[in-house]
């Protein structure tokens, strides 16, 4: 059977990005804490619309994950 369509479309509420509220243009690759969060599970760097950053900040978060990955602070590959 086919599924019923709803009449009402869902609306996805846009998250502001972390950084601009807290008011921070630099990410600190030492931060490893904070890194993680925007690593998944398979040890690949979070897409904007997952981690809802703007695209200024994911520059700079994707260029920290990658520094602190060669300065081993953070893995290459999970486990």
């Amino acid at each position: 059977m086919m599924q019923k369509k709803s009449s009402t479309p869902k609306l996805k509420r846009e998250r502001p990005c972390l950084f601009c509220v807290n008011n921070t243009d630099h990410v600190d690759y030492k931060n490893t804490k904070l890194l993680q969060r925007y690593i998944s599970s398979y040890g690949k760097i979070v897409a904007r619309k997952r981690s809802s950053v703007c695209s200024f900040h994911q520059r700079k978060l994707s260029g920290a994950i990658k520094k602190a990955r060669l300065m081993a602070l953070l893995p290459f590959v999970v486990n």
